[in-house]
């Protein structure tokens, strides 16, 4: 297996861990930023590695429209069209396809839709979105699934689960077909590729866990091992019914893959319905597995949420907007960056 990951410490419900990809080390809980295009918005990349960002998404949806799947593939995959060498996880495209309600349409087969750039008539299956994310070559792909709007119908929920579940099939199917031609080179370096000769280090016995999760804080390169492969999530759906959702955890477990994905949420419910359905849907998800999808991250600090993407500090008093935030273990402080400048500015509650 290309991915592992390892727990470290239980306190109730929560755990920290490390998990270990083809290209480098992620410990979690993790501030993962968006670079739906291949980059982070308003956040140049020597700010993101000096902040010690551990791993990036990327949309297949919109790299399939623009610039092109193959046009990155011929460039080495997404980490040399980026320039990064650590970890990357690519989404399957379904929430993006579910977004253009009103220029899809969705058959068994897959969904037809037209592009919000130019109006061209396009197509996603379960094999052409784990073709296409194969081609990005990220170090964690996901299975093409179908988002269900809120609200619908009970009806209608079950019917979205029940292909999600075939189109898991399918996609797991062409990826353990197809996972060796992801494009990645002997001579890629990689930041932590597991049981690569010379990649694992001990960590030095004075080393604390805060130290290891301070911002900025590197990991050794270490070259990429070539006959490492990509690693395939499966995802949750169900809508908001607490039945379908074990329902389909137990469903996706049966298909086997080696970490699992809570889709569906975020797509207009009430946050504590959002904070419910994960917590029920976790309690089905085997504890040695990795995986948490579509819900804005947060982290309680007292009364105060960070949320991922754009980065919004809520106080009671006041609304700060950033272009990336990192949340110090350990501390009750906040690194964040403002404009196009390494700024670092301590916020303490």
């Amino acid at each position: 297996m290309s991915l592992r990951f390892q727990i470290e410490a239980t306190s109730g419900a929560a755990r920290a861990g490390r998990l270990i990809t083809p290209h480098g080390e992620v410990q979690t809980p993790v501030f993962m930023p968006v670079g739906t295009l291949g980059s982070v918005k308003g956040v140049p990349q020597e700010i993101l590695e000096e902040l010690g960002v551990e791993i990036l998404l990327g949309n297949t949806y919109h790299l399939y429209l623009r610039p092109g799947i193959e046009q990155v593939r011929r460039l080495g995959g997404l980490h040399r069209f980026m320039s990064w060498d650590r970890a990357i996880l690519t989404d399957s495209g379904g929430f993006q396809v579910f977004s253009l309600s009103e220029l899809r349409k969705l058959t068994e087969e897959g969904v037809t839709f037209r592009s919000h750039l130019d109006g061209s008539t396009q197509f996603l299956s379960p094999e052409a979105a784990t073709e296409a994310q194969i081609g990005l070559g990220a170090d964690i792909i996901m299975a093409f699934d179908e988002c269900t709007e809120y609200p619908a119908e009970p009806s209608r929920v079950r019917s979205s689960m029940e292909l999600t579940l075939r189109w898991a099939e399918r996609s797991k199917k062409y990826f353990e077909e197809h996972k060796h031609e992801v494009p990645w080179s002997r001579g890629h370096v990689g930041t932590a590729a597991p049981s690569c000769p010379g990649a694992h280090r001990r960590r030095d016995a004075s080393t604390t866990e805060t130290e290891l999760r301070s911002a900025g804080r590197a990991r050794r390169p270490a070259p990429t091992c070539s006959d490492h492969t990509q690693t395939l999530f499966g995802i949750v759906q169900g809508g908001m019914d607490f039945g379908l959702r074990k329902e389909s955890a137990e469903r996706t477990i049966e298909i086997g893959f080696p970490g699992y994905a809570i889709g569906g949420l975020s797509v207009g419910e009430p946050r504590k319905l959002t904070r419910e359905i994960v917590e029920a849907t976790i309690q089905h998800l085997p504890a040695e597995t990795l995986g948490r999808r579509g819900m804005v991250c947060c982290l309680r600090l007292k009364e105060k949420f960070l949320s991922s993407r754009h980065a919004t500090l809520e106080t009671e008093a006041h609304s700060i907007r950033t272009a990336a935030a990192v949340f110090v273990p350990g501390t009750r402080e906040l690194i964040f960056g403002i404009s196009m400048h390494l700024t670092k500015y301590w916020l303490r509650f």
